[in-house]
């Protein structure tokens, strides 16, 4: 039977992760809150963040961009698009 949390994103209890996706304290804190479906958003967002902002992962200051943005994505009013970004239809 899965691990169910009330996720922080979603409002509402729905199916946890399986691990810590993050280290140290803000993975403990994901793992305890955030439901899998809210995990998976945020990898989508992310993904959309580093393609669009043209950000390299191995990159300190991506880092710590993409984190701070993790932190308003999961936890916060959430993390807006790049300016000018167009989703795809």
């Amino acid at each position: 039977m899965p691990r169910t949390v009330f996720c922080t994103k979603l409002k509402r209890e729905a199916e946890g992760l399986a691990f810590a996706p993050y280290p140290g304290e803000l993975g403990k804190r994901i793992f305890a809150e955030i439901s899998r479906e809210a995990w998976a958003a945020w990898l989508a967002h992310q993904t959309m963040l580093i393609n669009e902002n043209r950000l390299s992962p191995l990159d300190p200051k991506a880092r710590t961009f993409l984190e701070a943005e993790m932190q308003k994505f999961l936890f916060g009013a959430g993390s807006a698009a790049p300016a000018g970004y167009i989703p795809e239809t």
